[in-house]
């Protein structure tokens, strides 16, 4: 099991699809694919929920994110608002209340980048 230090946390909650596209997925899948960090969690918060719940490609680049062993979390509250858990959590992503774990992250020591 990796040490904190080793664990990457991308927080995105952008719901622009390029920002998907040319940041948040390509680093989040190359960073567990090329081993940059052996413990790599997504969480789909706020915008971005809406956003994957509408797009097929984003959906099958997730689908490949968690093949490659990336872990998929998604806030409960946020998605419940855009009335799009169901569709999530057929992804295969954990979807709960994310304001508790989030905060375990951050001070367990957990390296989080948001976009």
């Amino acid at each position: 099991m990796a040490n904190p230090s080793e664990k990457l946390v991308v927080l995105w909650s952008s719901g622009d699809r390029e920002v998907a596209l040319k940041m948040v997925f390509m680093y989040t899948f190359n960073a567990k694919r090329n081993d940059w960090w052996p413990d790599v969690t997504l969480i789909v918060w706020g915008p971005s929920a809406k956003l994957l719940s509408e797009d097929a490609e984003l959906q099958g680049r997730v689908k490949a994110m968690k093949e490659a062993g990336v872990v998929l979390e998604a806030c409960k509250a946020c998605s419940d608002l855009y009335g799009v858990s169901e569709e999530l959590q057929g992804l295969g992503i954990d979807v709960k209340y994310m304001g508790q774990p989030l905060t375990a992250y951050l001070k367990e020591g957990r390296h989080v980048v948001t976009f």
